[in-house]
């Protein structure tokens, strides 16, 4: 296993970009939108850990509870499938069961630590040789 990235809830997109990359010096990398889960996203890279945070602006979020910031930890596995059985031998809660996001490859899946936060499972698409 492999972490990928913490996702973070902002409240507005433009301020965040500018917070991250002008005043902490981040990189920006990519940004989309995602349709079916009504939300936005942008990535952005510390240029000397490599490490990652995802910024998720959800469409139609008026109010913010303390705490409520912290959207996921994402962690890339090689085998989703049988990550999810090693897991629930374990008695981990499956939040959210395997799927694909359209206009992407890579399957997805959300397992919850024992607080509730929210873990992104990846499983890459295999690349074409």
């Amino acid at each position: 296993m492999k972490f990928l990235h913490t996702s973070i809830t902002v409240r507005r997109m433009e301020e965040s970009l500018r917070f991250y990359t002008e005043v902490l010096g981040l990189e920006f990398e990519r940004r989309r939108t995602i349709p079916e889960n009504h939300a936005e996203i942008a990535f952005v890279r510390d240029p000397e850990s490599g490490a990652r945070v995802e910024l998720t602006h959800w469409d139609g979020k008026e109010s913010f509870e303390a705490g409520e910031q912290l959207d996921h930890l994402a962690f890339e596995v090689d085998d989703l499938d049988r990550f999810l059985l090693k897991v629930r031998a374990k008695e981990v809660r499956v939040a959210k069961e395997p799927y694909r996001l359209s206009g992407g490859s890579s399957r997805i899946a959300f397992i919850l630590d024992p607080n509730d936060v929210w873990i992104e499972l990846i499983e890459r698409a295999p690349t074409r040789g």
